[in-house]
Parts: C-alpha cells; structure tokens; sequence
C-alpha cells in the first residue's frame, strides 16, 4: 500500500503596505513642523543607537492584521536600533511599541479622527502622545497613567519625561528645548548657526594669526637691535675702546 503524503498548507503571505495613500502632511506648515520636531530629536539622540525615530512612517502593532495601522507624524521608539525601515512592524521588534508620539494638526483633520488615534495609542502601549495646532498656537499632551492616556493639565514648561525635552508657548509659537537648554531650531536656523560659527572661527583664527605675525615681528626687531647692539660694539672694539671703561 502506497502512503499518500499530504503537502503542507501553505499560507498565503499577508502584505504590508509601506504606504497608505495619505500625504504626509496637508501644507507647508505642518510639514516644517514635522520636520522640524523629527529632525531636532534625531541630533538628540544621534550618540543613541537603540533609539529610532522616524517621520509619517506606517506603525503596525498586530501581526496578521493589515488594517490596524497608524502613521504618526513623528514617533519615537527606546529599545530599537536605528535604520531603515519601510514600515515598523512591531512583532519583528522585539514587540516594541513607540512610546512617544507627535501629531501636528492641519485643517483637514477632524475630531473624530483625532479621537480614534488617541484610542489607538492608548490601545497600543503609546507613553506620551503631543498635539500641536500651528495654527492656533495649541499644544495637547497626553501621558500613559494605569493604561490610560491622561491630559496634562499644565503643558506650558512641560518637560518629557522620556525625551527631556521641554516645551514652552509663547504668545506666537510653541518653542522646544534640548535638555541642556538650546532650542529646536530648524534646517535653515541650524545652517545659519553652522555660518555663524564657522564666521566667528575664521575671525579667531585672523585674529591668533595677526598676533602670531605680530609676534614675529617683534622677535625680528629684538634681534635685528640686538645684531646692531653687536655690531657697535665690534666697531668700537676694532678703534680700542672698551665701553666698560667709559
């Protein structure tokens, strides 16, 4: 009797979408933000290599299932090494969740759909999760407290506790700090910066070589005085006086 083998089932292999359709922001203030904020932490954390941060990246927290997805405007995750990614597919990384989050609001987006993503975090393990409305000059944190994303009632000043960075609103902008104190600055006040620095490192070093040249040309008088001093005395020697005798 011939045994009959029965070839595994083979599953069909579920894709995840790097993308899902949605610009990454809605206008040029919101990307600056978003910009801004991913880049800032990026230079934060650059001496970390098991922080990763990324921008509008696809962040699915659930094996097999393709729709439970978010893409947070910028999302910060401890414990994940730095790199590439096409999305963040939580079950190849260690089971990591992002624990911070950063939206920035457009006009296009609706409470409802703001309400749903805060649900979504809170669901999935988020630690801090930060709103901004550029538009109106309002920032909206929240903090994981016994599996609950609480409002912070006093975010002006506010210090992360998981980035330690602070934030502060003023009359016309909301301004962030590193924790050592200098502000979140963005592409072109960073370059501005660099120009501003490198300008005032030329003009120290012409100003050490004006003074190095200075310097030497002091040296040569000294010595030039010296070889005259010298060569008086050579003269005077050769005529048979003796200027310890004068």
């Amino acid at each position: 009797m011939v045994q009959q083998l029965i070839p595994p089932e083979i599953k069909p292999e579920i894709i995840y979408p790097d993308s899902d359709g949605n610009p990454m922001s809605d206008n040029t203030k919101q990307y600056e933000w978003i910009v801004k904020i991913k880049e800032n932490l990026e230079i934060l954390f650059a001496p970390n290599n098991d922080v990763f941060i990324a921008g509008d990246l696809l962040w699915y927290p659930v094996e097999g299932s393709v729709k439970t997805r978010q893409a947070p405007d910028v999302m910060v995750v401890f414990g994940r090494p730095k790199g590439d990614r096409g999305s963040y597919k939580q079950w190849q990384e260690n089971n990591i969740p992002p624990q911070v989050v950063f939206e920035i609001l457009s006009p296009g987006n609706s409470t409802k759909e703001m309400a749903k993503k805060i649900l979504f975090y809170q669901r999935y393990g988020v630690e801090e999760y930060y709103i901004y409305n550029p538009d109106t000059i309002e920032l909206t944190g929240f903090i994981l407290e016994q599996e609950c994303l609480e409002a912070i009632e006093d975010i002006n000043n506010w210090v992360s506790p998981r980035l330690d960075i602070r934030f502060k609103l003023t009359a016309d902008n909301l301004e962030i700090y590193y924790p050592h104190g200098a502000k979140f600055l963005t592409s072109v006040e960073l370059n501005q910066r660099v120009e501003q620095e490198q300008q005032r490192a030329d003009q120290e070093q012409q100003r050490a070589d004006q003074e190095q040249k200075r310097a030497e040309q002091e040296k040569q008088r000294a010595e030039q005085e010296y070889k005259n001093y010298q060569d008086l005395l050579a003269k005077l020697a050769a005529k048979g006086i003796d200027i310890n005798n004068l």
